[in-house]
């Protein structure tokens, strides 16, 4: 279950969805999870990019971490590896993660935080569970985001965003059946802290069984509905969405979604969703695992420049336990 949760008759109310100004989003495809591995080893869900969604404009990736209750010496992270030409946003719901990266951002979040890490024109980054959380084993499960940058922000500054549970926007749907967890962009003019380089939407929402969320989408942006636990439909055609399924949305005003009677028993306030959409960039796109640019002469160039240090250095006290060859590409 979520860390942040609240009593949504004491919060304040997204505003209600006028019947006359109502154009329901209907659902464009429901997307199945593939289930991978991460990192050092951690699980995880990836809605995208697979086989038959490369990505969803602005979005490039969307891993969902656990849940897992880790036994004493499985907790696992990553090595340190560069990043080029976007955003990682790292949401943990539940479970302790440390960031450290070779700009001097960093810290440890937990229950709720967010870490915000715009690579822009490359940065070396390492994301660990904290050795006690190792030894001592326990509940993990987050979510990893990558934002894509236009061309025009693909080399700007590496910046680091430090977002604490008790900064997110807490609101609820306009009936009291949802809790809505705005961490950024704005709905129903509730801002959530999360500072964008790409216009996007991020919630986190949790929706009461047999309850019906509504709401105000903003204009221009994507839309999607990634299923985290529990199950649910989308749209008013009421599309079924299991746990670990994303919904995509087309065009239209409103989002609608309701959250089924019975949930699992693992899921006690309801049906746990990321509710989330952006601007699209519309420009082509060029991978190279930890490199997101716009033509395959940028990727060389980004691997180039990492191979030559040009991305920065592992600070001296940060290296313990990994040794030169972790800091390799993936």
């Amino acid at each position: 279950m979520p860390a942040i949760y609240a009593d949504t008759l004491a919060l304040p109310r997204l505003p209600r969805v006028q019947a006359e100004a109502r154009e329901f989003k209907k659902v464009k495809g429901i997307f199945d999870s593939i289930s991978t591995f991460e990192g050092e080893g951690f699980p995880v869900r990836r809605p995208f990019p697979t086989r038959w969604l490369n990505f969803a404009d602005p979005f490039l990736l969307l891993d969902q971490m656990g849940s897992v209750d880790y036994a004493p010496g499985e907790a696992k992270g990553t090595p340190w590896h560069p990043h080029r030409g976007f955003e990682t946003v790292t949401y943990i719901m539940d479970g302790v993660m440390d960031h450290r990266d070779s700009h001097g951002g960093g810290g440890t979040i937990t229950n709720g935080d967010t870490q915000w890490m715009t690579a822009g024109s490359g940065i070396l980054h390492i994301e660990a569970p904290p050795e006690w959380l190792v030894v001592k084993g326990g509940l993990f499960h987050g979510v990893q985001l990558w934002v894509n940058l236009p061309a025009s922000q693909k080399f700007s500054a590496p910046k680091y965003q430090d977002i604490r549970s008790s900064q997110l926007a807490l609101v609820s749907s306009d009936d009291g059946g949802a809790l809505i967890r705005v961490i950024a962009g704005s709905i129903g003019g509730f801002e959530g802290p999360g500072m964008t380089q790409t216009p996007i939407v991020y919630c986190h929402a949790t929706i009461s069984p047999g309850a019906r969320l509504e709401m105000d989408w903003p204009l221009g942006h994507s839309a999607m509905v990634y299923s985290l636990l529990g199950s649910g439909t989308a749209s008013e055609d009421r599309v079924a969405t299991k746990e670990g399924q994303l919904a995509l949305f087309g065009p239209g005003k409103t989002i609608s979604i309701a959250a089924d009677l019975s949930q699992p028993s693992y899921t006690p306030h309801g049906w746990e969703v990321l509710i989330l959409g952006g601007v699209p960039i519309n420009e082509p796109v060029a991978r190279y695992g930890p490199f997101v640019m716009n033509t395959q002469d940028e990727i060389k160039r980004a691997y180039e420049d990492f191979q030559a240090g040009r991305m920065g250095s592992i600070p001296a006290e940060k290296l313990p336990h990994r040794s030169e060859a972790d800091s390799t590409i993936e």
